[in-house]
């Protein structure tokens, strides 16, 4: 191989190396940052001991399941137990990042997140993609700007947003709220 190509190809091969490790990175680290500090956090799929830690760390009073109810799944199960445990309320609201939201379902997850004990923990498989909308929300029902909301459905969190790919849906979703939100679309 000719030395240009050869750089060329190392260079290639890096540009998609350094983000894939990025992403390996947030699913061996679960995924956890702070929305609020003191008042919401959002995360991939805890385990049992990740609920003991954060509760322990963060003072979490509450977990919203993004997944949905799984009853009889050993994750959700584990969840279920973990938060009766630790004496965490316990919310399942089932969304897809392949459908996104609708101003009714929004709605309904909004008021979720406003009466859900705080500090609430958002999460969903990866943390990514519905976690990100969800967050999103969370930060414009407290009067955030747009720009602020908006960068909780990021690449730093995991989300890739592309037209045509499975999670598309959840960038799609917020841009047809925006407006019912009250930012300029």
């Amino acid at each position: 191989m000719k030395p240009l190509l050869r750089r060329a190809a190392v260079a290639c091969s890096l540009c998609l190396a350094v983000p894939g490790g990025y992403l390996g990175y947030l699913q061996a680290s679960g995924n956890f940052h702070p929305v609020v500090v003191g008042e919401a956090y959002r995360s991939a799929q805890p385990d049992a001991a990740d609920l003991r830690g954060w509760v322990q760390d963060s003072g979490i009073r509450s977990v919203i399941n993004l997944r949905g109810a799984h009853e009889g799944t050993a994750w959700y199960d584990e969840e279920v137990a973990a938060s009766n445990s630790l004496g965490l309320a316990h919310y399942d609201f089932a969304m897809s990042a392949s459908k996104g939201l609708d101003r009714t379902q929004a709605a309904a997850l909004i008021a979720l997140l406003r009466d859900a004990p705080k500090p609430v923990l958002i999460h969903c498989m990866s943390g990514a993609d519905r976690s990100g909308l969800a967050s999103a929300l969370y930060l414009a029902d407290h009067g955030q700007d747009e720009e602020v909301a908006e960068a909780q459905i990021s690449f730093r969190y995991g989300h890739i947003s592309l037209p045509h790919t499975a999670a598309w849906p959840i960038d799609q979703s917020w841009e047809a709220l925006e407006g019912w939100l009250g930012y300029a679309s």
